[in-house]
């Protein structure tokens, strides 16, 4: 068992199955976080509940990387779409990025991360087909595509149309761009996978409170598959 593989999720509803079947499970909490760690599928495993937003999200990578040194880690949860996608449906990022990062003003394309100089990162490849094969055998109508982050609930049907215009997301969340930079910067692989629970738009707040946990069951599921074969 020499890997460790790190997950983490936002809320509860998108890691407490992963808790539960943890076996020798140990609990220690950094910088007010809770970790989990433990043993599934004959592997090591760190679950966290990271609480929401970008910088939840990156302090929690940021343990994950330095004190568990996973291997790899896979950022699971709920997402709004953005474009052709139906409540249920799972998008695997090729590559997230952070729709409220904007230097515009002094000449920077819009999402241009100053330092390392990108607007969006690249998930692992192989996570990537491992994710979209599992979806399939799962029986989930699964989409790889960009997966766009910011520290904002996004409600508003003008706001949706601008993140899709300037990046040609099919979803957009509050975590997996940080999930990805920080994973980038500690060259760590990683993954984002989320389940349509909304449709972001006007309508967003009421269908994620009665879609969000049935659609977080079903990343879930990908990943427990995905858990046997990495």
């Amino acid at each position: 068992m020499s890997k460790v593989i790190g997950i983490i999720g936002a809320m509860d509803i998108e890691v407490e199955k992963f808790i539960e079947n943890l076996s020798d499970i140990e609990k220690v909490t950094i910088s007010g976080i809770d970790f989990y760690s433990g043993t599934a599928f004959g592997k090591k495993i760190v679950v966290v509940k990271s609480g929401v937003g970008k910088v939840f999200a990156s302090i929690a990578t940021e343990i994950l990387c330095i004190k568990f040194g996973v291997s790899c880690v896979i950022n699971t949860g709920v997402a709004g779409a953005l474009y052709g996608l139906k409540i249920g449906d799972i998008v695997v990022s090729n590559s997230v990025c952070q729709h409220d990062m904007d230097t515009s003003a002094i000449g920077d394309p819009i999402g241009l991360i100053s330092g390392i100089n990108k607007v969006y990162l690249n998930a692992d490849e192989n996570l990537v087909s491992l994710a979209l094969s599992s979806a399939n055998k799962n029986g989930l109508n699964a989409v790889s595509g960009i997966i766009a982050s910011g520290d904002k609930f996004v409600a508003d049907k003008n706001e949706k149309e601008y993140i899709y215009k300037n990046f040609s997301a099919l979803c957009v969340e509050m975590e997996g761009a940080s999930v990805g930079q920080t994973a980038y910067l500690n060259s760590v692989p990683f993954i984002v996978i989320r389940a349509i629970s909304d449709d972001g738009d006007d309508s967003h707040a009421v269908e994620f409170v009665k879609f969000a946990k049935e659609s977080a069951i079903k990343a879930n599921a990908i990943i427990c598959d995905m858990l046997q074969n990495i």
